[in-house]
C-alpha cells in the first residue's frame, strides 16, 4: 500500500504528536494503560484533524481491548517480527559495523543537547528517537526521524499490512515528515524484498553490547525494559 499523503502539522501539535507516539509505541504496562484518561485528554489537544483521528482510532482500540491481549499484540509486532521491531537502525544496516558507528553517533547527538538515556535504553529505539524529537524541536531534534524515514515507512507499511492498530500511530508520525523521494522509495523496496545487510562481527568496537541489539524471542522483564509509565522520560538531563 502506498504511503499516506503528509500534510503540515505545526508546533505544539508536532510536540505532543511525537510524545504521544513515543509513549504509545512503549510497551502497554498496566501504568500505560490506566493513564487512559490523560491519554485521551492529549490527544483531544491536537488540532491537526488527521494526526488527532490516527491516535483517537489507536486509543480506541488500546483502551477498549483487554490488556493480556494488547501485551500480546505488542510482542509479537514489535518484539518476533524483524520486519515490524522498532529499532531504527537495524533496517538499514542490520547487525553490521555500520550499525554500531549510527547508534553511537545517535548517543553523541543526545549527549550534545544535554541528554543521556537511562539504563537499558538503546539509542535508536523508535519512543526514544520520538522523544529526543519532542524534547529538542525541529532541526536537529527530528533529525534521526528524517534519517532513518525508508526504516519508518517500512515498518509503516509493515503494520499496515498485518492490520495492526499500531499502524495509526505510525501514519500520524509520517504524516508530519517529508514525503519520500523516489530514492526512499527504491530503497524501501529493497529492504522489503532482501531485508537488511547481514555480518557477524562489528558492533563491539564501537561501545554497544551486541547480545542487546537485535529481534530476539527473550520476552523477560530484562527484554522488555523500554516499558515506562505514562509520566515516565528515557532520557535525563546530564549534570
Amino acid at each position: 500500500m502506498t504511503a499516506p499523503e503528509q500534510s503540515f502539522v505545526e508546533g505544539a501539535d508536532r510536540t505532543r504528536l511525537f510524545e504521544l507516539a513515543s509513549v504509545l509505541l512503549t510497551y502497554p504496562d498496566a501504568a500505560l494503560i490506566g493513564a487512559g484518561k490523560e491519554l485521551i485528554s492529549a490527544v483531544g489537544d491536537i488540532t491537526h484533524d488527521e494526526v488527532r483521528e490516527q491516535l483517537t482510532t489507536f486509543l480506541g482500540w488500546f483502551l477498549t481491548t483487554d490488556s493480556l491481549q494488547v501485551e500480546t499484540h505488542y510482542v509479537r509486532t514489535f518484539d518476533l517480527r524483524r520486519r515490524s521491531g522498532l529499532y531504527l537502525t537495524y533496517y538499514l544496516h542490520g547487525d553490521t559495523r555500520k550499525r554500531g558507528i549510527a547508534l553511537l553517533t545517535l548517543k553523541q547527538r543526545y549527549r550534545a543537547h544535554g541528554l543521556r538515556l537511562t539504563a537499558g535504553e538503546l539509542p535508536d529505539l523508535l519512543p526514544v528517537v520520538l522523544e529526543f524529537a519532542a524534547v529538542a524541536g525541529p532541526g536537529d531534534g527530528e533529525a534521526p526521524l528524517r534519517q532513518h524515514r525508508q526504516g519508518l515507512e517500512l515498518l509503516r507499511s509493515t503494520l499496515d499490512e498485518s492490520g495492526s492498530p499500531y499502524r495509526h500511530l505510525l501514519e500520524a508520525v509520517v504524516a508530519a515528515l517529508p514525503p519520500l523521494t523516489e530514492a526512499d522509495r527504491d530503497t524501501i523496496r529493497a529492504l522489503a524484498e532482501d531485508g537488511p545487510p547481514v555480518e557477524s562481527v562489528g558492533l563491539a568496537p564501537y561501545g554497544t553490547d551486541v547480545d542487546t541489539i537485535g529481534f530476539g524471542p527473550d520476552l523477560s522483564t530484562e527484554a522488555c525494559a523500554h516499558a515506562r509509565p505514562f509520566t515516565n522520560r528515557s532520557m535525563e538531563s546530564v549534570p
